[in-house]
């Protein structure tokens, strides 16, 4: 069975710092490429990085560049979203999901891409 569990949420105020993981079970986190996804209240799920699984090649969205880091260890089959200057915008549920197909060299920021989810974890940024 796949599993995906997202951890490290928490309340953090702007211009600090927190890091999310995201423990992988079933498969290892080098076989398929992993993507971390945002939702605000009120607001459409996006998606903010996303690592593929041999290369570890990596995409980030507009918003996030610069300051978000996306990386993984593969001994522990788990994907790490580092996130630094953090502002207001970032508050919201931050999940990270899997894409099964085989792909090494890319990654895909596309929610459909993506068919294995975690539970999601909770960022709050205050002002």
């Amino acid at each position: 069975e796949v599993q995906l569990q997202a951890s490290g949420g928490g309340l953090v105020q702007t211009g600090g710092s927190l890091r999310l993981s995201c423990a992988a079970s079933g498969f290892s986190s080098g076989e398929y490429a992993i993507g971390w996804f945002r939702q605000a209240p009120g607001k459409e799920r996006e998606g903010i990085s996303c690592i593929s699984g041999r290369d570890a090649t990596t995409a980030y969205a507009d918003a996030v560049k610069g300051r978000f880091t996306i990386s993984t260890d593969n001994a522990k089959s788990t994907v790490y979203l580092q996130m630094n200057a953090m502002k207001p915008e970032d508050t919201g549920v931050y999940y990270c999901a899997a894409d099964p197909r085989p792909l090494y060299t890319y990654c895909s920021l596309y929610e459909d891409d993506h068919h294995f989810w975690g539970q999601g974890t909770q960022v709050t940024v205050s002002s």
